[in-house]
């Protein structure tokens, strides 16, 4: 296996097809009929290459399933069939594990004329945040760059462009483009990053940069896609959209000063809570999808949350997917149950109300001995709940729907959640958003809806809803503030904490009240064996709660300030 000799005529003219997909994780079958379905649709339209993102013949991220010898050898086999198929063009570059002389690297595969011409490795192995590459791959050594039709391409795979060293070397070896297959996830200030990260390479090396990235949600990540193109003047020369699948050409002429991007697409991207919504959407989508869920059930309470959940539900897989339960209890007021009505019946899902006042006070019955003489306390409220968890349980059981929960960032973090109740599901799509943020999206969702959403146009969660004091309604006049800061300066504290690991001392110099914020700090350590116990959900923060922030469950550090 060697490269192509640089000695053939350079092209003055590539035509490369750049392919925004969404590979699945696990099936290499699947992926590699995608990537054959994508090869023919460019050939047809005359590319000389199509360019993958990182690791898209496993999917990405794959973790520990990459390790497995049969995995290995499955994109092995699946690589060396496509190569035998590319005799005739385009050629495709395509990332995937590979196993050299006993070590496992990310890699890139350049296919072309039959047979694998290239083969390069990810050098900087990212393990931050919800990266840990380095547990499972070994890092390559510094590349060259790729012959193609006498032109030198430099391939840097993702974490290879956050440093300079990867670029300059194969700037300093030859390369006259860079192609960079992504596997970025979205979070929030991703696209600047991006972008500056890019721009930074391109100064640097004076060479144009191709930045292709996924698309399409797994487990708790969601890779937004947006890839884009810079020429080596810093111009933008190709922009995707983002949250979508895209497949288009770009046309690039050498001219005597190097390489530039003249036909290429010119898409504008969604940012700042569009984004946020959009992800929740795909994230959510694409785990019941990829699991083959027929579709989804929650309990509808009347609150913010669960209509945001809903409305996301609809959204991401129509309406005809979802089913809502509103669950009443003696607490639960006329106006939640007229508000869960009214968003069923805008959103125009299935929507059944369950008394559940014979369950409880049965089991209140069955535990009356165990309790003699003792005090009604959250308890008994907290019956409620676990009873409610178990009915939307046990219509997932019959029916095959999964369950979604409902609880959002700051109730997580606050531990203000039951065990076995409320967070009793398998997927929670408003899972890293703050309360406040839950009511900014619900908000959102009234005027505007992403690109290919199901769900209807216009508002979909009455106004009176999202201003209504929240309360989970378990016992008479309950507010949320009765146990916990009003929500703006709660998420205030949080974002600090959680996001910026700031210490009290430090909230409280920024004229936060100190004892509030030692409070929200002891609420936030304690809950921590709860979270460990709760469904996966969509990250679209710095830092969520699960692959980003991992905690001790015991746990005896405290910041009393």
């Amino acid at each position: 296996m060697t490269d192509t000799s640089f000695s053939a005529a350079p092209a003055e003219t590539l035509r490369i097809a750049v392919a925004q997909l969404n590979p699945v994780v696990g099936d290499v079958a699947g992926n590699a009929d995608l990537i054959r379905r994508t090869r023919d649709d460019a050939a047809r339209q005359g590319a000389d290459l199509v360019v993958f993102s990182e690791l898209f013949l496993s999917g990405y991220p794959p973790e520990d399933l990459v390790l497995k010898p049969a995995f290995q050898r499955a994109c092995r086999a699946a690589a060396e069939a496509l190569a035998a198929e590319s005799a005739e063009g385009p050629a495709l570059l395509i990332g995937t594990p590979w196993v050299e002389s006993g070590q496992l690297y990310n890699a890139v595969l350049l296919l072309e004329g039959g047979a694998i011409s290239a083969v390069r490795y990810k050098v900087d192995l990212p393990n931050y945040g919800v990266f840990d590459e380095k547990r499972v791959f070994t890092p390559g050594p510094l590349p060259g760059p790729i012959p193609f039709k006498g032109v030198r391409l430099g391939v840097p795979v993702c974490e290879d462009i956050w440093g300079s060293d990867v670029a300059e070397c194969l700037m300093e070896t030859g390369a006259e483009i860079l192609i960079v297959p992504n596997a970025s996830p979205y979070r929030r200030t991703v696209y600047d990053e991006r972008a500056s990260t890019a721009v930074a390479r391109v100064v640097e090396t004076d060479l144009p940069l191709l930045y292709v990235n996924q698309v399409g949600g797994q487990d708790e990540l969601v890779f937004d896609g947006g890839s884009f193109a810079l020429n080596a003047d810093r111009s933008l020369a190709m922009q995707y959209p983002t949250f979508q699948e895209r497949v288009r050409m770009t046309v690039w002429q050498r001219f005597e000063n190097g390489w530039r991007c003249m036909e290429a697409p010119l898409a504008e991207r969604i940012e700042g809570e569009e984004a946020d919504y959009a992800a929740c959407v795909l994230g959510l989508k694409d785990y019941v999808k990829k699991n083959g869920f027929p579709g989804v059930v929650l309990g509808l309470s009347g609150g913010i949350d669960s209509a945001l959940v809903a409305a996301l539900a609809v959204d991401a897989l129509g309406a005809e997917k979802v089913h809502c339960i509103m669950l009443p209890y003696r607490y639960t007021s006329n106006e939640s149950l007229s508000d869960a009505a009214a968003v069923a019946e805008k959103l125009g899902v299935r929507y059944d109300a369950l008394p559940i006042a014979p369950a409880v006070e049965a089991l209140e019955g069955v535990l009356a001995p165990a309790f003699d003489g003792a005090q009604r306390d959250v308890t008994e409220e907290n019956l409620q709940s676990r009873i409610r968890g178990t009915i939307l349980m046990s219509v997932s059981n019959k029916f095959g729907a999964l369950v979604l929960t409902t609880g959002n960032k700051s109730e997580m973090s606050t531990g203000y959640a039951t065990l076995y109740g409320d967070m009793n599901g398998g997927f929670n799509p408003i899972k890293d958003l703050y309360k406040t943020e839950v009511l900014r999206l619900a908000r959102l969702r009234n005027r505007w809806k992403p690109l290919g959403a199901k769900g209807p146009d216009g508002e979909v969660i009455p106004e009176r809803l999202i201003d209504k004091p929240p309360t989970a309604e378990l016992r008479e006049n309950q507010s949320d503030e009765d146990s916990l800061p009003p929500y703006p300066e709660l998420d205030a504290i949080l974002a600090r904490l959680v996001e910026g690991d700031a210490s009290v001392q430090e909230i409280a110099a920024d004229g936060i009240d100190a004892e509030t914020a030692a409070h929200v700090e002891r609420l936030l350590t304690r809950a921590e064996y709860k979270r460990r116990q709760a469904a996966p959900g969509v990250k679209v923060t710095l830092r969520n709660f699960g692959r980003d922030r991992r905690y001790p469950i015991t746990n005896r550090f405290t910041d009393e300030g």
